[in-house]
């Protein structure tokens, strides 16, 4: 089966010129196969081609039927953000560490990508968190998140006074370092790694999770993704806060702010070979079951 693919796109991460042998790989791979491939202009430079088209990242979603990101989960997490508005698929290529959202390994990389671009594949989508922040009832910041919005404690040794309502419902109010929002793809990213539980990516869930919350009995709570969260303060003096999505900081959110936050209608759609398997994945990067030989 033959795909639609005929504009793919390629973004690198630009602080790792560790990358410059797979991104040329990639780019004389495609170009050979008649592809016509647009690069990111912050990648350009690890290419030796001088036919090599530059894109900026923002045009990429409008110019493309396909992005692949080669890196890690946090340039699969700037490419997602860049293009999610476009409706086009993106595949990740695993130059990091430790990669959830990227799962082909350079060595594999002509193979798999040959059998995804003749149409073996499975797709999956992944929905994403917008965050709103609201001064004097009007919405002075927007933004998206692919893994989780933070609320955080903010130059202040004190910790924060956080009240949290679900679908305009009051959940609870917490004295803690901060409080995750969370995706099923970011449970096994920030929020994991603060007690979180893992989320199979499929489910219709958004999971709260305390950052070392003052009460020992507050933890962390499973909800529907449908539902609006408002994050609001309870402090008596003026603190500042810092929201994050993703890697991108909201600075100097005040306690008479509101965080509204809610699923975006519109997912990114994420390309696997066929043979992905998320628990596999979990196994691998986990360590689990090393002993272990079915």
């Amino acid at each position: 089966m033959q795909t639609p693919f005929k504009n793919i796109g390629i973004i690198g991460k630009p602080s790792d010129p560790g990358i410059a042998g797979t991104l040329s790989g990639l780019y004389h791979y495609l170009t050979q196969h008649q592809y016509a491939v647009h690069v990111a202009e912050d990648s350009v430079k690890f290419i030796q081609d001088p036919a090599v088209g530059s894109c900026p990242i923002g045009e990429l979603g409008r110019r493309c039927d396909l992005v692949i990101a080669v890196g890690g989960d946090g340039t699969f997490l700037s490419a997602a953000r860049a293009i999610a508005a476009y409706d086009i698929p993106l595949i990740g290529i695993n130059l990091g560490r430790l990669g959830f959202l990227v799962d082909i390994s350079p060595n594999e990389l002509p193979a798999k990508l040959h059998h995804i671009l003749q149409g073996h594949y499975s797709e999956e989508k992944r929905y994403l968190l917008r965050a709103k922040i609201i001064r004097d009832c009007q919405v002075i910041h927007e933004e998206t998140a692919v893994n989780e919005v933070a609320i955080l404690r903010w130059v202040t040794p004190s910790m924060i006074e956080i009240v949290t309502k679900i679908d305009n419902v009051f959940l609870n109010s917490q004295r803690s370092d901060g409080l995750i929002i969370s995706t099923p793809t970011g449970s096994t990213a920030y929020s994991l790694s603060a007690g979180g539980p893992i989320l199979y990516p499929s489910l219709n869930a958004l999971v709260l999770v305390p950052l070392n919350p003052h009460t020992l009995s507050n933890r962390p709570i499973v909800i529907h993704d449908s539902a609006e969260i408002e994050i609001s303060f309870c402090q008596t003096k003026q603190i500042n806060a810092l929201v994050t999505c993703d890697h991108i900081e909201i600075p100097d959110v005040l306690i008479s702010d509101k965080i509204l936050i809610k699923k975006d209608p519109k997912p990114i759609r994420i390309l696997h070979p066929d043979d992905h398997d998320f628990f596999q994945i979990l196994r691998n990067k986990l360590n689990w079951s090393s002993g272990y030989h079915s």
